[in-house]
């Protein structure tokens, strides 16, 4: 998908990036396949903040995606190509031939009209769907499950792609786009192709306003803080951090350098770390 750099007519302008949304082939979404999205101002279940300088934004409706493609054998064509406020990459809504419909990620290169399969005699082609047993070494593959029956979890950004690198036992090794090796199991399923929407990562907003209408709010500096309200706060004029342990957020945690993974159980599924070293 190209992208456009808008003429200089106002401040807000001058440095704009924006999508031209050419490969877009139906403005208005399938009604049976929306629900109704609520926000939280990044608040959980409790009520409390756990992410910070979150709220407002433009009112949205979920689109829902089909992460699971379980129709096996049942061939669907591609009636449309949509944008999704939901996420950085491109829907396709797909037809399947009983009359049911559902929405996909769109992988690089899915044109309208064509007919996709998903199961264990599907091609290799873009955007069909199988299990990672039935996907030749080397193939691009996105929307992987991390278990079987689950749903695809990883791999679903705009223009992301793993590779299939090796396959022993009942697991398949897998070069994620971090860098990192891992090992999933051959039941699990993938999507062939990369994602779709690949320039997203040239886009550039150009004003606060195209911040706010996605519901972030405006970040202030800690250092610019007082001392009560964050650990970096404080001094005369502009002080730097000055702290034996380095950058800390607002409770102390150190800000840098700091592993933030804690699910032990499944670490022996990772074969290299996307860090060197790790």
């Amino acid at each position: 998908m190209p992208t456009k750099k808008m003429k200089p007519t106002s401040p807000g302008r001058r440095h704009m990036v924006a999508p031209t949304y050419e490969e877009i082939t139906k403005r208005k979404p399938e009604k049976s396949l929306l629900a109704p999205l609520k926000k939280k101002g990044g608040r959980n279940h409790t009520g409390r903040i756990t992410m910070k300088n979150r709220g407002g934004g433009h009112k949205r409706r979920y689109r829902i995606i089909d992460f699971k493609r379980l129709k096996d054998g049942v061939p669907a064509e591609v009636i449309a190509i949509e944008y999704d406020p939901n996420r950085t990459c491109r829907i396709a809504l797909l037809q399947y031939e009983d009359g049911t419909k559902a929405y996909i990620l769109a992988p690089r290169n899915l044109a309208v009209g064509t007919t996709i399969l998903s199961g264990e005699g599907a091609d290799i082609l873009p955007g069909n769907c199988l299990a990672l047993r039935n996907i030749p070494l080397g193939t691009l593959v996105h929307n992987i499950e991390l278990q079987p029956g689950r749903g695809g979890q990883m791999v679903r950004s705009a223009g992301a792609g793993a590779q299939v690198m090796a396959k022993e036992g009942n697991y398949c090794t897998l070069r994620l786009p971090s860098g990192e090796m891992r090992m999933v199991h051959m039941d699990c399923r993938a999507t062939i192709g990369e994602v779709g929407n690949a320039e997203h990562e040239n886009e550039r907003l150009g004003k606060a306003g195209k911040k706010r209408g996605l519901g972030r709010k405006p970040h202030v500096r800690g250092v610019v803080m007082s001392p009560r309200d964050h650990p970096h706060g404080g001094g005369e004029a502009k002080s730097p951090v000055g702290r034996k342990k380095g950058p800390v957020d607002r409770w102390g945690n150190k800000a840098i350098g700091q592993p933030t993974r804690k699910n032990k159980r499944t670490d022996k599924f990772i074969v290299r770390r996307r860090k060197s070293g790790k």
